[in-house]
């Protein structure tokens, strides 16, 4: 068989399983790489930024916990497009994806509140306050930890799917409300500084290395979500042959 006849042909073939893996074990190791030199960059431009008038030094953690912040939403955002996959397309590997991305998203919606709260007491004078942002993405960390926890105790794999992926719907309402939360209501977090129609607010100085580690985060987080659903397809295999093997083992 020919290289080329191996390659999918288009992006609907890579609803096969077998097509998908093959993809993803070239695009890991470049992904990866290409994660640790954009983050490597980002950090030596987050060290040799200029300090905040206001803030100091402790503006510096702003490179980690904004791009945190941005893929907790990010992740859930690309699980709801997974869920729809699951309850309209149907696309075998779309479960794949959603339940892969979970836990990768509870991580970062962790690191997010975690670092949101290391700089919040210098700040704000406290770790923690209930105020709208803060709560809506606590909030997502528990539906996070939910869907983590259904997708696990059902041993069926299609009442699962397709519990995880309305639930995953549903719970999407969330990620507007985090987003416009503070615009919605009076908060203790500043109005968005770099997406805006107006143009970023923030000084250039602060905002090219905030926007590289964003950007190597992101890659990081694919590298990481093609391997998370590499293993969720090896484990299914696993699972349908010792399946099989027990049948056998019967008849």
């Amino acid at each position: 068989m020919s290289e080329m006849s191996t390659r999918p042909s288009n992006w609907a073939d890579l609803a096969n399983p077998t097509r998908f893996m093959a993809l993803a074990d070239r695009l890991v190791p470049w992904l990866a790489g290409v994660a640790v030199l954009v983050l490597a960059t980002g950090l030596y431009m987050s060290f040799a930024a200029p300090e905040d008038f206001q803030q100091g030094i402790t503006v510096r953690i702003m490179y980690i916990h904004v791009p945190f912040a941005w893929l907790s939403m990010m992740c859930y955002s690309l699980m709801a497009v997974s869920a729809i996959g699951t309850l309209v397309w149907r696309h075998p590997l779309a479960d794949v994806s959603l339940k892969a991305a979970a836990p990768i998203g509870a991580v970062f919606t962790a690191l997010a509140l975690i670092t949101g709260s290391i700089w919040g007491k210098p700040m704000w004078g406290t770790w923690w306050v209930w105020d709208a942002r803060l709560t809506s993405v606590f909030v997502l960390f528990l539906m996070y930890l939910g869907i983590i926890a259904l997708t696990r105790a059902l041993d069926d794999v299609t009442r699962a799917a397709w519990a995880a992926a309305v639930i995953t719907l549903v719970g999407f309402i969330n990620i507007p409300i985090i987003k416009f939360s503070v615009d919605w209501w009076n908060t203790l977090h500043q109005p968005a500084s770099v997406f805006r129609l107006d143009g970023p607010t923030i000084d250039p100085s602060l905002l090219w290395p905030l926007l590289v580690m964003a950007i190597g985060f992101t890659v990081l987080f694919f590298a990481l979500h093609l391997t998370a659903m590499r293993t969720e397809i090896r484990r299914r295999r696993v699972i349908a042959m010792r399946r099989m093997a027990a049948r056998r083992a019967d008849a």
